[in-house]
């Protein structure tokens, strides 16, 4: 399933990490589906209602900090979300959709012009926030 569709901004270069910084990237390429998530996976890893998450093509992508990539824990079979050893931050998914990274949007060091299109699982949305759409 192709989930590409028009973004607020395109960018070819971008970089971004971990609260610590232990953690870092670059992606070359132009983001895709930039989106709210508030699957139950979601809410547990981060805490919160939603996450917000964006892909980039997996060519362009490299791993840049110290920390090279994250720890990889599975969270649906064959999908896997990476945070920093160091300070738990969530940075990263891999195995969501062949050939691309998802990154949390926060993740990125400059995210002010990436705007979600879509909030997935918005069915198990909290009842007191109201669900994107």
């Amino acid at each position: 399933m192709q989930r590409h569709a028009m973004v607020s901004v395109r960018r070819s270069d971008v970089n971004g990490g971990c609260l610590c910084g232990n953690i870092r990237f670059s992606a070359t390429g132009d983001p895709d589906f930039p989106h709210l998530c508030s699957c139950e996976h979601c809410q547990r890893l981060s805490g919160a209602p939603v996450m917000s998450w964006v892909s980039f093509p997996e060519e362009g992508f490299a791993w840049t900090g110290r920390g090279g990539e994250p720890t990889w824990f599975e969270t649906f079979p064959q999908i896997w979300r990476g945070f920093c050893p160091k300070c738990g931050s969530s940075v990263a998914s891999k195995g969501d959709e062949a050939g691309l990274v998802g990154i949390t949007i926060m993740a990125l060091d400059d995210h002010a012009h990436l705007v979600p299109i879509k909030q997935s699982f918005a069915h198990n949305a909290v009842p007191w926030m109201a669900p994107f759409r």
